[in-house]
């Protein structure tokens, strides 16, 4: 993960600057409870990262802090993507990050750098990718096969000039993956101003492989129904590449429509699978158990209970994470484990 430090993540004061700080301390210690966490901080925030993860290392927990500048704290879209060869070594792919499509509000002298710096500190081979590409911007089975989004790897302000097969060739060579279901858009507030351009991992991800979970905004008011039916639509034509057709879960949206802003792109799709567990968003109160919001979260939480059987489900509230532009699995870059790991612990 890495520690929120400036710009529109912090916010305009320093009530905000606290909110996203503790929403992120909040995200780290769940993780803690499953596996060690590694928190990359700028300099100039170490006494805030302390302050407000202390305490969160209890109970065997570890949360470690590292430091290196920073722009950002999106962790999913500036941090390599960890990968493991045929061997079982450790390594890490290095994508061109330029602040989403060169996003006008966005600063990226610092996090264009932090894919690198992680791979150094993890001790993975660096695997260089000349695409433009976030982790946020695609989902992998694990057996060959990957989900993305046109708007996202073919946005001209990534990659100009790139086409599907270009996309597919680079996804092989560093991925290993032998076929790319394509959707043509992200959901509707993602498409705006401070948005990715259509990030699939709040739109659809595979829960095993054959399996994806997708994001059913049922109601009809929000513009999100169109796109949630196209996806549905797209994703039970699709074949694996292992042939398989695809078997499509959907996850309700949770209740809440519209903020000040407009239309939310509020999503359980956005969860991160950790070692025994899954760190789910949550859009109610911890202690609200009666409203439409919170029985939302409590069907959600079955939905993904039954879709990683003898997983922990665990939530965490997501919303001043989404206000922001993302949510948990945004923050958050998974790191398999290698032999050296589990003798360590």
């Amino acid at each position: 993960m890495a520690f929120p430090h400036q710009g529109y993540t912090l916010g305009e004061t320093p009530a905000d600057a606290e909110r996203a700080r503790a929403a992120w301390a909040a995200v780290a210690a769940a993780c803690a409870e499953f596996e060690p966490v590694t928190m990359v901080v700028d300099p100039a925030d170490v006494g805030h990262a302390e302050r407000h993860l202390a305490g969160h290392a209890r109970d065997g927990a570890r949360i470690d802090i590292v430091t290196t500048a920073l722009d950002d704290a999106w962790m999913r879209d500036m941090g390599p993507t960890f990968v493991l060869d045929a061997r079982g070594r450790l390594g890490a792919v290095d994508w061109v990050f330029n602040g989403w499509g060169a996003q006008d509000w966005a600063t990226w002298k610092h996090d264009e750098d932090v894919g690198a710096f992680v791979a150094q500190r993890a001790g993975a081979q660096l695997v260089s990718s000349p695409l433009v590409n976030e982790g946020g911007g695609f989902h992998v089975d694990g057996e060959g096969t990957a989900l993305a989004t046109r708007s996202v790897q073919l946005d001209p302000h990534r990659n100009p000039g790139l086409v599907e097969r270009d996309v597919e060739d680079e996804f092989r060579r560093v991925l290993g993956v032998e076929k790319v279901i394509w959707l043509d858009r992200g959901l509707t507030r993602d498409a705006q101003e401070f948005g990715t351009r259509g990030h699939v991992d709040i739109v659809a991800t595979f829960s095993e492989p054959g399996v994806v979970l997708v994001h059913d905004q049922q109601d009809a008011r929000h513009p999100d129904h169109a796109i949630s039916a196209e996806v549905v639509e797209t994703l039970s034509q699709a074949v694996d590449a292992c042939g398989r057709r695809l078997r499509v879960e959907c996850v309700p949206a949770p209740t809440q429509l519209r903020d000040d802003e407009g239309w939310v792109d509020f999503s359980y799709i956005n969860h991160l699978v950790v070692d025994g567990g899954v760190i789910a968003c949550r859009f109610a109160d911890a202690d609200d158990e009666e409203s439409p919001a919170a029985r939302a979260d409590a069907a959600a939480v079955a939905v993904l209970e039954r879709a990683y059987p003898g997983r922990r489900v665990v939530t965490v509230d997501a919303r001043e994470i989404f206000v922001r532009g993302g949510g948990i699995h945004c923050i958050t870059q998974q790191q398999p484990s290698t032999p050296t790991d589990e003798d360590d612990r």
